[in-house]
C-alpha cells in the first residue's frame, strides 16, 4: 500500500518535492534520524529532517513511542500530492531483518526490545494499515547502499563501505546489491570479528582501540577520537597513533579490497573525520599492498544511511536485495 498525502498547506517544504518519495530511518543506538527521499533522484528533502534522542535502556515502549514520534514528524512535513512509498529502517543488530523483528541480547543496547516485532509496533503507532510497506536492514549496509546509490560511489559496479566509530561496521556492493556470501566477501560481509593481530578487527578499528593504546604510550585516558584530534597538533603521540591505525587498516583491508575487486572504498563514522591524520597512511598501504581500490570519505556521513534505507525501495532491485536478507 502507498500513502497519499492531502490537505496539507505547509509553505516551507520543497516546492519542486519529487512525486514518489519513501522515507529513510537510521536507528541509532542513542538517536533516531528520518528523512523523506526521491526515490527517482535520491534527493535528500533536509526540510523533512526530524530527529529524537532514545534511552536505549528504556522500556519497549517508550523506545518504540520515541522511533513513531520521530517518523510521524517527518510525516507531517510531507506536503499534499507526494506519494509515500514506503518507510525503511536502517537497524543495527542482532535484528530478523526480513520480519522486522529485535533480536537485540548481548549487546549494551535496546534489550528490552528482545522479541519485539518491530514492523507490527510501527504500523500500529502511526496508524498504517497492515500492507504498508515497511523494510529493514542493516545499518552498515544501509550505509554503503547510500553511498553506492547517490554518494561517493555511485558509478562503480562494486565497492564497499566501513564504518569506524564505537564499532568497525562494513558491507561489500555488486551493482547496487548488497552481497553477504560467497567465496569474495567474508561471511554476512563482516569484517569486524576477523582475527587481526593480537584479538580481531574490531579491537583495532574503533574508539576502543585509541583509548587502550594511548593510555598504553602515555598513561593518560581520553574518552575518544574528538578529544585526540583537539591535540593533534601539539601531541606527536597523537600523531604516531594515527598512523599506526591507518597502516594497520591498509594491512587489514587490502586482501579482501582484492578479492571482491572493489573499484572505491568509501569511509564513515566518526573516526573518518580524522581522515587528514590517517588518510595518507591508509592509501599509501593499500597500494604497497598491490590494492588498486580508489579511496573516499563519505559525504553525506550519517545521511548515508538514510539514502540506503529509502533504497530499499527500489522496485527494481528489492528482489535481489531481500535475498541478502536472509543471510543478515
Amino acid at each position: 500500500m502507498e500513502f497519499f498525502f492531502r490537505n496539507h498547506n505547509r509553505d516551507h517544504i520543497c516546492k519542486t518535492m519529487e512525486h514518489n518519495l519513501a522515507i529513510g530511518v537510521d536507528i541509532g543506538g542513542s538517536h533516531i534520524s528520518s528523512m523523506a527521499v526521491g526515490l527517482s533522484s535520491g534527493t535528500l528533502y533536509r526540510e523533512t529532517l526530524s530527529g529524537n534522542y532514545v534511552d536505549n535502556q528504556e522500556q519497549a515502549f517508550r523506545i518504540v513511542s520515541s522511533w513513531a514520534s520521530c517518523i510521524r514528524e517527518t510525516m507531517g512535513k510531507i506536503p499534499a500530492g507526494s506519494t509515500l512509498k514506503g518507510i525503511g529502517f536502517a537497524m543495527p543488530g542482532p535484528f530478523d531483518y526480513v520480519r522486522g523483528i529485535a533480536l537485540f541480547r548481548g549487546v549494551p543496547k535496546f534489550e528490552n526490545l528482545y522479541g519485539f516485532n518491530i514492523a507490527d509496533a510501527m504500523r500500529s503507532s502511526l496508524d498504517l494499515n497492515d500492507d504498508f510497506r515497511l523494510r529493514f536492514i542493516n545499518d552498515a549496509t544501509s550505509f554503503a547502499l547510500g553511498e553506492a546509490w547517490a554518494g561517493g560511489a555511485s558509478g562503480a559496479k562494486r565497492m564497499a563501505a566501513i564504518t569506524l566509530g564505537t564499532g568497525f561496521g562494513s558491507a561489500f556492493i555488486a551493482d547496487r546489491v548488497p552481497v553477504a556470501d560467497g567465496p569474495l566477501v567474508p561471511g554476512l560481509g563482516c569484517l569486524y570479528h576477523l582475527p587481526f593481530r593480537e584479538g580481531i578487527a574490531d579491537d583495532y578499528f574503533s574508539t576502543r582501540w585509541f583509548r587502550i593504546r594511548y593510555l598504553e604510550l602515555t598513561g593518560k585516558d581520553v574518552e575518544g577520537v574528538r578529544e585526540l584530534l583537539a591535540e593533534s597538533g601539539s601531541d606527536p603521540v597523537v600523531s604516531s597513533l594515527f598512523t599506526e591505525f591507518g597502516r594497520n587498516l591498509g594491512i587489514f583491508l587490502a586482501p579482501w579490497l582484492k578479492r571482491f575487486d572493489a573499484e572505491v572504498l568509501v569511509t564513515g563514522g566518526n573516526i573518518s573525520r580524522a581522515w587528514n591524520l590517517f588518510g595518507g597512511d591508509l592509501t599509501q598501504t593499500l597500494a604497497g599492498e598491490g590494492c588498486n581500490t580508489r579511496v573516499v570519505v563519505s559525504a553525506f556521513g550519517e545521511d548515508a544511511a538514510l539514502l540506503g534505507s529509502a533504497f530499499l525501495f527500489n522496485e527494481e532491485l528489492w528482489p535481489d536485495i531481500e535475498k541478502t536478507l536472509h543471510l543478515m
